[in-house]
């Protein structure tokens, strides 16, 4: 059985605050937690139902301690209005700039605040092949539990880097070409990519911002049909449409 301590210590990880302090964020559901276990990173704490340890955790899989909780203690601790028999502690990776492969493109978020969309732009980063992420400080955060779940294990396989994206395109002048996603410009189908460019997409009601504007080698816009009166594009589904037709120049 749980205990009252440990319910309040799982508890506070539902706040931004507590996963900053602790560098720690939760995961759930049975897809993401065993792509965890098939990573690197590091699991701090397994909680599951028995039925759930019995279906899916094979010896080999086993390698982590797993508590055994009722379905009730899960809902008690979950960040679901349904519980999914499953949810696990995850220490959060450290990535640097340094890291960062000169030689493959990067998705950069401005300010992307609805965790929602940053789940959905991460798995459609993983989809297209877009392994490195570069955030604005005051994009949310992807530990989020919406945009953990949202993401569906995808963010993963990605380097998640939050920095100040002005000071990050200074660096990056004349190392890659640096698109920003606007409502003029080049039509986004006619641009001429790069394998290792750097694509930016803005705020989901005030685009990107003046100050990374101005360092933007070329503004792209997604050609609405002539019969639109729509002002402008969620950012998950602009982004979507960038990245395919990155992938389709490369090709």
């Amino acid at each position: 059985m749980i205990t009252k301590n440990k319910i309040a210590e799982i508890k506070k990880l539902h706040q931004k605050k507590f996963r900053d302090e602790t560098g720690c964020f939760i995961v759930e559901g049975t897809k993401s937690v065993l792509e965890v276990l098939e990573s690197e990173l590091v699991i701090k704490d397994f909680l599951a139902t028995e039925n759930w340890k019995n279906r899916f955790l094979t010896p080999k899989k086993q390698l982590q301690k797993v508590e055994i909780v009722s379905e009730k203690e899960l809902e008690r601790i979950s960040t679901l209005q349904t519980p999914q028999e499953v949810l696990i502690i995850v220490e959060k990776p450290r990535f640097t700039i340094s890291e960062l492969d000169n030689n493959l493109p990067i998705l950069a978020l401005d300010d992307i605040r609805d965790p929602g969309n940053l789940g959905t732009i991460i798995r459609t980063a993983d989809w297209f092949g877009f392994s490195q992420i570069v955030c604005s400080l005051h994009t949310v955060e992807y530990t989020n539990p919406k945009a953990i779940q949202a993401s569906m294990g995808s963010f993963i396989r990605a380097k998640i880097i939050y920095a100040d994206l002005t000071e990050i395109c200074t660096q990056m002048k004349g190392k890659r070409k640096i698109f920003g996603s606007f409502l003029s410009g080049t039509s986004s189908n006619k641009a001429k990519f790069s394998s290792n460019d750097m694509i930016i997409i803005g705020n989901e009601s005030t685009g990107i911002s003046p100050s990374l504007s101005s360092l933007i080698d070329e503004s792209l816009y997604i050609a609405a049909a002539k019969s639109s009166k729509a002002e402008s594009l969620n950012a998950a589904i602009a982004t979507a449409i960038l990245l395919y037709q990155f992938q389709l120049s490369q090709n």
